[in-house]
C-alpha cells in the first residue's frame, strides 16, 4: 500500500460513468416499473453508494476514505442504462476507485434485477453487456 502520510488532506472529487446494454422490452419494462425484483434503479443507486464506500474491502491496495457525498444518476437510453457518479471525500488520496466501483456495482445490480429479460432460450445473454466504465473527472480542491 502507497504511503499517504505526508500528503496534504483536501477535498476530492470524482466522476465516473459507464453502461449496460440491454433489449427494448427490458427497458420498457424498467420504465413502466414492471420488473419482478422492484425498481432496479433505486436498488442500483443504494448498491451503487455501498459499493463506493466498501471499495478499500474490494480493492486490495485502496486507501480507506471517509467519504462525505456519494451521488448516483440514471438515464434510459435508447440501447440501455447510462450510469454517472459523483464521489466526494476530504482526504489524501483520490476517490476515483470509489466513482468506479459505484458505477460498477451499479450496473451490475440492474443486470441480476432484470436477467431474466435479457436471457435467451438457451439461458445466455447475446444482447447484454456492461460497457465503458470510466473515469470522467478527478478534481483536487485545497480546503
Amino acid at each position: 500500500m502507497k504511503d499517504i502520510s505526508e500528503k496534504e488532506t483536501i477535498r476530492r472529487e470524482a466522476e465516473a460513468e459507464g453502461k449496460i446494454i440491454l433489449k427494448t422490452e427490458t427497458l420498457r419494462a424498467i420504465e413502466e416499473k414492471n420488473i419482478e425484483k422492484g425498481n432496479p434503479l433505486e436498488v442500483a443507486r443504494v448498491a451503487g453508494v455501498m459499493a463506493a464506500k466498501g471499495t478499500s474491502v474490494l480493492i486490495p491496495y485502496c486507501h480507506q476514505i471517509n467519504i462525505t457525498h456519494v451521488e448516483v444518476q440514471f438515464s434510459l437510453e435508447e440501447d440501455g442504462v447510462l450510469c454517472r457518479s459523483r464521489v466526494v471525500a476530504y482526504s489524501r488520496t483520490g476517490v476515483e476507485m470509489e466513482a468506479l466501483s459505484c458505477v460498477s456495482a451499479s450496473l451490475l445490480t440492474i443486470w441480476d434485477m432484470v436477467k431474466y429479460l435479457e436471457k435467451d432460450e438457451d439461458g445466455q445473454y447475446p444482447a447484454t453487456a456492461i460497457r465503458e466504465i470510466r473515469v470522467l473527472k478527478k478534481i483536487k480542491l485545497p480546503r
